[in-house]
């Protein structure tokens, strides 16, 4: 079944360009919008047949490939992959439904949706390490050339600063990954197998130090985060709904499986330092999304204070707090998605996003009364309003790892508190007060505009108020997550 998802968008691939008529907007559209869905309901078949109280990794595929290598094909999801794997079709269909100011080479531009859908559905699934690295650098480039082609004034600045820190991320997790092998002598990079090493402990910091760097830059986490506001601010819509609701989601996810996974040890040794990351992170973001006056910043930095929570839940590592992580990734990866593409829709129908040139936007008659009272549900959610999916998320991680980092803990929940602070300063400048007098022909946003966003406000709400239909999936792979540690440092943790 993993297969026939990374299958799916290959195929559509290949018929967008067997085509002729596949280089209109309207056609290479509608053929990816089949596409992907097809995709999602695979997605979907798989979390109706996934087994939750199994920890174990669920739909193996075991393909022999480059033996003498140490690669297999080996594929397989559990509850800390599959959300993650749902998320991903799910905004790779919404980011494609709002995709209609591609008219520039709509048939590359779909394509390389489809091929980053591809490369994300992969390293999610990938349970051989060359293999995951392998689909980790394959959403580079089509990420790449998103950003360079259809992006704003300052795009190739943008897309050559995002692909040089991705570069060095990826050759960090090589060395690590190639290090695990070597210093184990272990002739294949299977995960289960490599999770069994006995190697030196310095060698393991050393291994460690190199993955929380690479995966560090993929999040990202303060000092490696420079590249993400103005990946955000040049991508179009849909790019930065994927860029902040999934492909970040690569680094929180190999942070998890890879660096807590392999190196358990060494990671209770370290986790105060990863705490203290995490604190500065949630902090700086917080505060530097206050000093913004672009929206589409200001969501930006947000992401990098949201990403922060993850860190601290790993640090702490126990259960509640693992679970509150994945939850966190999906949550954010729902909020951060409808906020940008409500914050497109502003910029769309206004031509500005400084908070300082709108105001009175929710007029009922003149304004968008819709995507404001969308964008002000969103808002909420972010700040953690109790009914919403953002609330569950960060009530999960900060019970979790209080009684392991109480200090830490309470520094990151000002983070909260200045997540209402920025976005409350967005929502009173730009939604209420009187409509301004060069605002005061602004179109009507369409239903086709509104749709991603409802539907997404629709999950975050879902999930806020019955959020065990979420945590079913992911407790038991979490709760396995978290024995890795040895007897003592369980005994700890609890």
């Amino acid at each position: 079944m993993l297969n026939i998802l990374l299958l799916i968008p290959l195929v559509g691939i290949i018929i967008l360009w067997f085509i002729p008529q596949a280089s209109s907007l309207v056609v290479s559209r509608i053929l990816s919008l089949i596409t992907i869905s097809l995709a999602l309901g695979v997605s979907l078949v798989l979390l109706i047949q996934f087994n939750p109280m199994d920890d174990s990794l669920q739909f193996l595929e075991n393909i022999p490939w480059l033996t003498p290598l140490g690669l297999t094909y080996r594929l397989g999801a559990d509850g800390l992959s599959l959300p993650l794997i749902v998320l991903n079709n799910l905004l790779t269909g919404l980011a494609l439904f709002r995709s209609d100011e591609a008219h520039h080479r709509p048939r590359l531009y779909f394509t390389l949706i489809l091929f980053l859908n591809v490369g994300v559905t992969g390293a999610f699934s990938a349970q051989n390490l060359l293999l995951f690295f392998l689909f980790y650098e394959l959403e580079l480039i089509p990420l790449y050339l998103l950003i360079a082609i259809w992006g704003g004034a300052q795009r190739g600045y943008a897309a050559t600063k995002f692909l040089i820190y991705t570069a060095v991320s990826g050759i960090l997790l090589l060395a690590a990954f190639l290090g695990v092998a070597w210093f184990s002598q272990s002739t294949t990079f299977d995960y289960q197998s490599l999770q069994h090493h006995h190697l030196p402990l310095n060698v393991q910091y050393l291994l460690l130090i190199a993955l929380l760097i690479g995966f560090g830059i993929k999040m990202p986490l303060v000092p490696f985060h420079t590249w993400l506001p103005d990946a955000h601010v040049e991508a179009s819509t849909p790019i930065s709904v994927l860029l902040a609701g999934v492909l970040l989601k690569l680094g929180t996810y190999g942070l998890l499986r890879f660096g807590l996974g392999l190196f358990p040890e060494p990671w209770l040794a370290l986790s105060p330092f990863l705490a203290g990351w995490a604190v500065v992170s949630v902090l700086y973001g917080a505060f530097t999304a206050i000093a913004q006056t672009d929206m589409k910043k200001m969501v930006a930095f947000s992401s990098i204070g949201h990403m922060g929570y993850i860190l601290l839940a790993a640090a702490a590592a126990t259960p509640l707090s693992l679970l509150g992580a994945v939850f966190q990734m999906v949550s954010h990866g729902l909020i951060s998605a409808m906020l940008f593409f409500l914050v497109g829709v502003i910029y769309q129908k206004t031509g500005t996003r400084d908070i300082h040139s709108l105001r009175g936007l929710l007029n009922p008659e003149r304004g968008l009364p819709i995507i404001g009272s969308l964008m002000i549900l969103g808002v909420m959610a972010s700040a953690g309003i109790p009914g919403m999916v953002g609330f569950i998320s960060e009530f999960l991680i900060f019970r979790g790892s209080f009684p392991v980092f109480p200090v830490q803990t309470l520094l990151a929940m000002i983070g909260t508190g200045l997540t209402a602070v920025y976005f409350l300063l967005l929502v009173n400048q730009t939604f209420f007060g009187r409509l301004t007098t060069n605002l005061s022909n602004v179109p009507q946003a369409r239903w086709s505009e509104r749709t991603p966003g409802i539907i997404l406000a629709i999950l975050i709400v879902t999930f806020g108020l019955q959020p065990a239909w979420l945590t079913g999936w992911i407790e038991s792979s979490t709760t396995a997550l978290s024995h890795v540690f040895p007897i003592s440092t369980t005994t700890l943790h609890s």
